[in-house]
């Protein structure tokens, strides 16, 4: 096994940006990211991530109440794909819009309970809300009580990016410190990761990963080669134990990805562990 990848969005035609994101956004994305969308079959995906020997956690999608468009079922999808390419798959993140209330919290137990899924995703900027807001906190007492951990994106964000107005979303609600610094203050027993380097507020992730035993990041969004001087200094420093491989796909590919890394200065005992190691650590993958 070359990697654990916490971080990938299928990206067969349930997921596909459209679905997601409305035709506009859609088409603005791939030259955001200078890719092309590629709509792949079950069988095309799963080999992709075998032939690179790669373990993989996918991504449902739900941001309804936000966007207006119906992603209904891409937990069932993800359950769907771990259970059919068990070899690759190895778990997978529900994706659940907090604004759907108590449904919300009965959902999350049903992707846990019932679909095997290991842990709870969210998207601010196209959710739409503040992690602080006191509204939410019981999917945060759910994902306690369940002991799987809770991921937040945190930084820019490509939904939008170079439209007019971001086309509506708002980079606000992924700011690490007040909004996850205090959600990790009030919930010590719950696994918090910091998705993507949070530019521009990286060294305020810095400062919640160090401060708060609770919290910890994946990597994804980023191609390696701009991480930033100060990341890349914790990342192979005292924070080493902090970080995990993500690599957002298909947005980053994985071989671009886990081939810059791996000549980008760092010890090899950081690389093995943000390859793998502390993935099994912190996400208790039994892999």
């Amino acid at each position: 096994m070359r990697a654990i990848d916490v971080h990938v969005h299928p990206s067969t035609a349930p997921f596909c940006y459209e679905r997601r994101w409305g035709k506009e956004v859609a088409e603005f994305m791939p030259k955001y990211y200078r890719m092309e969308e590629k709509i792949r079959t079950d069988e095309e995906l799963a080999e992709e991530f075998r032939a690179l020997d790669i373990k993989a956690l996918l991504i449902g999608w739900d941001g309804q109440a936000e966007s207006g468009y119906d992603t209904s079922g891409t937990n069932d999808e993800v359950a769907g794909l771990i259970k059919k390419f068990p070899d690759v798959f190895i778990g997978g993140w529900a994706m659940i819009d907090p604004w759907k209330g108590k449904w919300a919290a009965r959902e999350l137990e049903r992707c846990i309970k019932e679909l095997g899924l290991m842990g709870l995703k969210f998207q601010q900027s196209a959710q739409g809300f503040f992690p602080n807001d006191r509204r939410f906190y019981p999917l945060y007492e759910k994902c306690v009580e369940l002991n799987v951990p809770v991921s937040f994106h945190t930084g820019t964000t490509g939904i939008g990016a170079g439209m007019p107005g971001g086309h509506g979303y708002r980079l606000k609600y992924t700011k690490p410190v007040p909004y996850i610094d205090d959600v990790a203050a009030d919930f010590p027993d719950l696994t918090i990761i910091m998705i993507h380097p949070a530019w521009p507020w990286i060294e305020e992730q810095i400062a919640v990963l160090l401060h708060k035993a609770n919290v910890f990041n994946d990597l994804s969004g980023w191609a390696p080669k701009y991480f930033p001087e100060n990341l890349k200094r914790e990342i192979n420093g005292r924070l080493q134990d902090k970080f995990m491989y993500g690599s957002d796909y298909p947005e980053i590919p994985p071989k671009r990805w886990l081939d810059e890394f791996e000549v980008g200065g760092y010890k090899p005992e950081v690389v093995k562990k943000v390859l793998y190691k502390n993935a099994r650590r912190i996400l208790k993958l039994a892999v």
